[in-house]
């Protein structure tokens, strides 16, 4: 028990920032797979989400007071800051997955949740940016700062499904949302622009090629699943009904866009894997991998229905086996390289008891 006690007190204490990235990829599989009616997997995925987010809450709350130094590091890295925005995902996810059960009062929580941690990151993180990096510090390449995207478009999908549900304030809240998907495309725009000069003019290294770079085809394929949600939703207002037209140009560029990134991140893996021999093992950043599996399919799926173009939907019945296969190879691994971890950990010597 004592060396159980000592192993996880130091999982807490170098416990992975976005690591709330799991319950964004198990919920998110969930959520295509009730849709596409497979409820019994459905569920079984969110019964892990359940169990995960909590746990993961709890974690973090324990490395706050008790390794609120190692906390603060990851808070003040430019590398790691927007790895937090992991919780605000993870908790939008999930406020989808409950809604879809119909427990509309427990997804509304969850988005203030999301909304809250999403206020109090989003100019911190910049903040840290703009200050604390230097010129060795936060490596463009890092697809780790578009999770701030990926946080950003998850708060338009939950507040659509929410929104109804608020009464007077129903109309503000979907202006608020359509403000956060311009948001989501600006912060886009800016980074993949940085982020294809680096890859494309600058030496790569094997290093420099992470799971976390698939993040660039998720956080596209995420904004497209907020533009078709804000197509698919009435908000009965006409300034915002004006501009479904650009919404709708946008929304098909961007799961355009998302799809084209695909062979490229394959053939990075190629390289990295295979041409350059790089070891592969499990990371929790493989996660941030499985994530925009599924929401490619979820987004392909909500684009069939908001385009009226039915040949995506055999996109997305494809891509939810290819995520549910991601999802537990990554999953294996996970438990595989947790308990060798134990299995090497050596618990913290205890003093002597005292003689009396």
């Amino acid at each position: 028990m004592r060396r159980w006690v000592s192993w996880l007190d130091h999982q807490i204490a170098v416990l992975y920032p976005g690591c709330f990235a799991v319950v964004m990829a198990t919920g998110i599989i969930s959520n295509v797979s009730w849709i596409e009616q497979y409820r019994f997997v459905s569920d079984a995925l969110l019964l892990v989400a359940v169990i995960a987010f909590p746990t993961l809450i709890i974690f973090t709350a324990l490395r706050v007071v008790g390794h609120f130094a190692a906390l603060w590091q990851d808070l003040i890295s430019p590398r790691s800051v927007f790895s937090f925005f992991t919780v605000v995902a993870a908790s939008d996810v999930l406020g989808v997955a409950v809604n879809l059960r119909g427990l509309a009062t427990v997804a509304l929580l969850l988005w203030l949740f999301a909304l809250t941690t999403w206020t109090m990151l989003i100019y911190f993180s910049f903040g840290v940016l703009t200050f604390l990096n230097s010129a060795h510090g936060a490596n463009v390449v890092h697809g780790g700062w578009l999770i701030a995207i990926v946080g950003t478009e998850s708060l338009v999908v939950l507040g659509a499904a929410v929104a109804p549900t608020l009464g007077e304030a129903a109309p503000s809240v979907f202006v608020l949302l359509h403000l956060l998907w311009g948001v989501g495309l600006g912060l886009y725009g800016i980074f993949i622009a940085l982020f294809a000069y680096r890859i494309f003019f600058f030496d790569v290294e094997p290093d420099d090629v992470t799971p976390l770079l698939w993040v660039v085809m998720g956080a596209a394929a995420i904004s497209t699943n907020a533009g078709s949600t804000l197509i698919l939703t009435e908000s009965g207002i006409p300034f915002l009904l004006s501009m479904r037209p650009f919404i709708d140009g946008v929304t098909l560029l961007m799961w355009g866009w998302a799809t084209w990134w695909i062979p490229l991140l394959l053939l990075f893996g190629f390289w990295k894997h295979i041409i350059r021999k790089a070891p592969v093992a499990y990371t929790p950043m493989l996660w941030s991998l499985v994530f925009p599996l599924g929401m490619y399919g979820l987004a392909s799926l909500r684009l069939s229905l908001a385009s009226e173009f039915t040949p995506l939907r055999t996109v997305a019945e494809a891509m939810v086996w290819i995520a549910l296969a991601a999802w537990a190879i990554t999953a294996a691994s996970f438990v595989i390289a947790s308990w060798h971890s134990f299995a090497r950990h050596e618990a913290v010597p205890q003093p002597p008891p005292l003689r009396h």
